[in-house]
């Protein structure tokens, strides 16, 4: 019922003259039917049908011409003008549609009847008596107007926001994937140099990595399930590259594997690790992982060893593709729902993260 529904309001809105026909054809009923009069029913539509003719003009050349023309463009003496001779124009028109069209109609003869020259100068009695039966309608029709430009005008304002955040998102995303495929390649390349039978290995890994980035994340969320292999695989590519001499200890605890969490957020921060903290200058290079998520709060914590003395940051470690990517994507995707810390050291860079799942 509710799909039904929703499909007709789509048509109807999707084609506006149909929502202008019933709102004039409802206008017309209730006032054929909540108004009593000395007339019949049937003369009481015949009066109430004939009147819609000046107050259709008057609605549709205020709402349509002036409004916009004039009063939106803040030619408010051009308003103010037309305003009034249109007004007059239209009293008129009613009172001669009236007296000289529904009085014909319904009205037993003989009767008297004003003339055209009549109507015309009485003024007094044209506003007193027409005058908001000929503009109530087009108030009430501005009225709606205004409620669904200022609605529309919120639904745009707001898609064009997710629009904002989603383009940034994948901006950020672009960053990452050339910059990720480039240190694995690399791996790669070392191995293939070496000879190693890992090589094979590292290729299916680098396979379902690249598979997860550019074909399984692309929602705004995945579950941790799946975020979690993205980095055991790139650990084990890391892994695979640097031996034993690299102290390595990834610990995770996750109460629900579909949790759901924004993709890509957690990678760029254990890939600075590895790149910064098992450094060939480093004498005892150690990289320590935990990732917890525990009703929806997931806490993430990265530390690694550095050298004292500074490196060069070809990976914008600190800026750029790095840590200032991770804080931007979480402006966007965890607004006033994380905490990120840095914490660094002559010897050590520590990285501690803290996001509500939550919907």
């Amino acid at each position: 019922m509710e799909n039904h529904l929703s499909k007709l309001l789509d048509y109807i809105q999707e084609r506006r003259w149909i929502s202008h026909v019933l709102f004039w054809a409802t206008l017309l009923m209730i006032q054929s039917l909540g108004i009593e009069s000395l007339y019949k029913a049937n003369e009481v539509f015949t009066h109430k049908a004939i009147m819609l003719v000046p107050r259709i003009l008057a609605a549709y050349t205020l709402i349509y011409f002036q409004v916009p023309q004039f009063l939106y463009k803040k030619k408010y003496l051009l308003f103010l003008g037309s305003f009034i001779l249109t007004s007059y124009i239209f009293t008129v028109t009613a009172r001669i549609l009236v007296v000289h069209v529904v009085e014909e109609i319904v009205r037993p003869k003989p009767f008297e009847q004003e003339s055209v020259y009549e109507i015309l100068t009485d003024i007094d009695a044209l506003y007193a008596r027409y005058y908001l039966g000929v503009y109530f309608p087009a108030l009430i029709m501005l009225m709606l107007k205004l409620i669904k430009e200022k609605f529309n005008k919120k639904s745009e304002i707001e898609q064009l926001e997710k629009q904002k955040v989603s383009a940034e998102l994948n901006f950020f995303k672009a960053q990452i994937h050339p910059h990720f495929l480039f240190n694995t390649l690399n791996n790669l390349y070392t191995l293939t140099l070496q000879k190693s039978d890992k090589a094979s290995e590292t290729v299916l890994k680098l396979s379902d990595i690249l598979d997860y980035m550019l074909y399984q994340c692309n929602d705004d969320r995945v579950t941790i399930e799946k975020e979690l292999k993205l980095i055991k695989n790139y650990i084990d590519l890391e892994q695979l590259r640097y031996g034993d001499r690299l102290n390595l200890n990834f610990t995770e605890d996750i109460d629900n594997p579909n949790t759901q969490v924004a993709p890509l957020i957690l990678i760029s921060l254990i890939e600075n690790a590895f790149k910064h903290g098992a450094s060939g200058a480093i004498m005892d290079p150690k990289i320590k992982i935990k990732v917890t998520v525990k009703n929806k709060q997931l806490s993430f914590s990265v530390f690694n060893t550095k050298t004292k003395f500074a490196q060069d940051d070809k990976t914008s470690y600190k800026k750029g593709i790095g840590l200032s990517n991770t804080k931007k994507q979480l402006e966007l995707v965890y607004p006033n729902k994380h905490q990120l810390e840095t914490i660094e050291e002559d010897l050590s860079f520590q990285v501690k993260l803290n996001i509500d799942l939550r919907a």
